[in-house]
């Protein structure tokens, strides 16, 4: 119900977007997101163009393999991360980086950039301190291991996380 109230209105403003894959279930293989793909063009109202850009949800157990078919999918254009109980329906999320690294060294080897919803669910961090916190445990790891590795920090809120990405490398 929901792609059908949103669809038309996006395909009307944009000619593409990136879809998020935190559905129920996640979206953590390529045939799943082939067939959502297929229910939103299905659901595409007559006359308008769209592409929907396709993620996988990234989980601890995400195979290299999946990422290697991903890139070979040509419609599979990212893997999005998220930690585990931080936001709507990322319960199949990370749980601990360093699960989620065979997947993270595939994505660099193939090109497949990251989008990462940038926060730690630790018990005892404050909700307005989990970004830093996140930098800090999380991102510079990631950034420092996998240099090559393509990262988008998401909708950042802080100044910590703008420095970040302004002193960041290219990629």
């Amino acid at each position: 119900d929901a792609l059908a109230a949103v669809l038309p209105y996006t395909s009307r403003q944009f000619a593409r977007a990136i879809v998020m894959p935190n559905l129920k279930p996640p979206v953590t293989t390529v045939a799943a997101a082939q067939a959502y793909r297929a229910r939103i063009l299905a659901a595409l109202p007559a006359g308008l163009a769209f592409e929907p850009l396709m993620t996988l949800y990234l989980t601890d157990n995400t195979a290299p393999a999946e990422i290697a078919a991903a890139k070979a999918s040509g419609f599979v254009h990212a893997v999005k991360y998220y930690p585990a109980g931080a936001t709507t329906n990322s319960d199949s999320g990370v749980t601990r980086i360093e699960r989620a690294w065979p997947a993270l060294e595939a994505m660099a080897a193939h090109g497949v950039p990251l989008l990462m919803h940038g926060e730690v669910t630790t018990h005892g961090v404050d909700v307005f301190d989990r970004e830093k916190a996140f930098i800090d445990t999380v991102l510079v790891e990631v950034t420092r291991r996998l240099p090559e590795l393509r990262v988008v920090f998401e909708h950042i809120t802080t100044r910590e996380a703008a420095d970040f990405v302004r002193e960041a490398g290219p990629n």
